[in-house]
């Protein structure tokens, strides 16, 4: 089991089961929701993610495109990303959990639209966009 939560502590959720690779997906969407180069996020079944506490400070912010970005509405830390084509998944933004990941990097996407500042220094494989 993996356990996380916000900046603020008021939200915090649980994972129980496996998280997949991990990915940086530097798309210009992901910097602007988390003010950086690139989000690190991994996917989690949504069946195995679960609010402990604080599901009412939970705000949500939903693209035209059917992404909903879930994040604490005290601290604005976000948490997870929900895709309308895909139910069975949600993507955890995994600098949110308090317990370790156990995994590193597997890869990073969209990287064709990646910001102009950001040099990438491992060796993980790239993709212009998702693989």
């Amino acid at each position: 089991m993996h356990k996380g939560s916000c900046l603020c502590g008021v939200v915090e959720y649980e994972v129980n089961g496996p998280l997949g690779d991990i990915m940086y997906c530097h798309c210009s969407r992901c910097r602007k929701a988390g003010g950086a180069a690139f989000a690190a996020v991994s996917a989690v079944k949504t069946a195995d993610f679960s609010i402990v506490k604080g599901q009412d400070a939970l705000k949500t912010y939903r693209t035209d495109g059917g992404v909903e970005r879930i994040f604490c509405g005290h601290c604005g830390s976000p948490l997870i990303t929900k895709r309308e084509t895909q139910p069975e998944v949600v993507r955890l933004r995994i600098g949110s959990l308090d317990t370790p990941a156990e995994k590193k990097v597997a890869m990073h996407i969209f990287v064709g639209s990646k910001a102009d500042w950001d040099d990438i220094h491992d060796a993980a494989p790239q993709f212009a966009e998702r693989p």
